[in-house]
């Protein structure tokens, strides 16, 4: 399994936290974080396989719409990302998030969340 990092950046608070709700409901990835950029722009990271990757960030760029003022300023999917990134940007899994790094990765019958 390939491991990708997705990336969507937003204009406002509420417009991330959409995004970041439909992303991980829509596929099998795991919200590994988020950054406050400055300006009002927030960007969410989430980690998976990348075709899960792929699939979220979509369904986060499509949520977004129905925030009122909610602007997707960016996104971005990078596959397979170097080990090296890990240690200097906010892109690794921690203990916080490992219990749903673990819940990713259970057996879900006909496609549901345990």
């Amino acid at each position: 399994m390939s491991i990708a990092v997705g990336m969507v950046e937003t204009l406002g608070f509420p417009a991330v936290v959409e995004a970041a709700d439909a992303m991980v409901k829509a596929a099998r990835v795991t919200l590994v974080g988020y950054e406050k950029i400055g300006s009002g722009r927030v960007t969410v990271i989430v980690r998976g396989d990348v075709s899960e990757v792929q699939a979220s960030v979509a369904a986060g760029v499509e949520s977004v719409k129905r925030v009122n003022g909610g602007q997707v300023m960016s996104t971005h999917i990078i596959a397979r990302p170097h080990e090296n990134l890990e240690y200097v940007l906010p892109i690794r899994y921690t203990e916080d998030v490992e219990q749903f790094r673990e819940n990713v990765n259970a057996i879900r019958p006909f496609g549901r969340r345990p």
